[in-house]
């Protein structure tokens, strides 16, 4: 197996070793695996970092495709409303931004549009 670029984003193997059963279970067991989930976690832990576009992944992790795959079925909430995803980062300890960098960009343009409309523009003039 290539070794791949670390990013700051990653957690150590022994780590994800605590949480792999529970990112395991999620998936149907229709064939083997082919993909090394510890990779697709990380990527999915960096994408929480930077905030990046799913297909702005960098090269050395699987085909961004694969990771959105497993983030769809690691993020369904159970039937208390609590997704795998959020209990294995919780399990995991991972400590990641409070907000990743399209939650900051929605922010903004909703400030933007909230300052807007007080300046009264953007709103519809009566005739």
């Amino acid at each position: 197996m290539p070794t791949r670029k670390a990013y700051a984003s990653d957690i150590s193997r022994e780590r994800f070793a605590e949480i792999e059963p529970l990112l395991r279970g999620v998936r149907r067991r229709t064939k083997p695996t082919t993909v090394d989930l510890y990779e697709v976690f990380c990527a999915v832990l960096y994408l929480l970092r930077t905030g990046c576009q799913w297909r702005f992944l960098p090269a050395d992790f699987p085909k961004w495709s694969t990771v959105y795959a497993w983030w769809r079925k690691w993020s369904e909430p159970d039937a208390e409303g609590v997704s795998t995803l959020e209990r294995a980062l919780k399990k995991s300890g991972w400590r990641g931004p409070r907000e990743t960098g399209a939650q900051r960009h929605a922010d903004a343009v909703d400030r933007g549009r909230a300052e807007r409309e007080e300046r009264g523009h953007g709103r519809v003039q009566g005739l």
